[in-house]
């Protein structure tokens, strides 16, 4: 069975809701996304919450899933579709929190394959292997294609291939995976960030994926 990847797109820290609704409008513009992640602004609960209710229906409308970083207890208030947790460290709260309201639970920051495994075990929904790490360093390519393809060729559960540059997309779809996330960077490139998801989508169409049983 031939598979297409699909595209999550990784949003910066923002701290205006209409700023961030207006980029993530450009974003859509540009092509299929079927989910994004946003990590909360600062500030107190309540501004968080209504910070995450202004997105909602932007990306509802676009047809994706809204998934907020880490505070899974927001996420029923918000209207958000789930959380993506930024390690494994509260994977087993998490899940156990999301599924008694059908939410979805994504897992990064994943150190080892093991870490994976047990995330993937405890019901997360997806895992993902590359994203800039907290101290802004960034995975090899190497390292990614390794992880990515690994997980794909034995794994059921759903991966996210980290692309923190425009050409490691071809190389990550080719890996088997799932998704390609795309971070920070697409929001700031000079051509627009419409510009960026176009050439993203045109590279995974291109791209020979490889064949999955069904």
């Amino acid at each position: 069975m031939t598979y297409t990847a699909r595209l999550i797109l990784f949003a910066p820290r923002e701290e205006n809701a209409e700023q961030m609704a207006a980029v993530l409008s450009a974003a859509f513009k540009g092509g299929r996304i079927d989910a994004v992640i946003i990590p909360l602004p600062d500030g107190d609960e309540r501004t968080q919450i209504n910070f995450v209710k202004a997105l909602v229906p932007v990306v509802h409308e676009a047809g994706a899933v809204l998934l907020i970083v880490d505070a899974f207890e927001m996420v029923a208030r918000t209207g958000a579709d789930g959380v993506h947790l930024s390690s494994p460290a509260r994977v087993i709260e998490a899940t156990a929190a999301m599924r008694r309201i059908d939410r979805s639970v994504g897992v990064g920051g994943l150190k080892a394959r093991h870490d994976a495994m047990e995330a993937a075990e405890l019901g997360a929904d997806y895992v993902m292997f590359g994203e800039i790490r907290p101290d802004g360093s960034v995975p090899t390519l190497s390292m990614v294609l390794e992880r990515a393809e690994w997980w794909a060729e034995l794994f059921n559960t759903p991966c996210v291939a980290f692309a923190s540059e425009e050409a490691h997309i071809a190389p990550l779809v080719a890996t088997g995976a799932e998704f390609i996330g795309l971070g920070a960077e697409s929001f700031h490139h000079p051509d627009g960030i419409g510009a960026v998801i176009g050439r993203a989508l045109a590279i995974i169409a291109q791209t020979p994926a490889p064949q999955r049983d069904e």
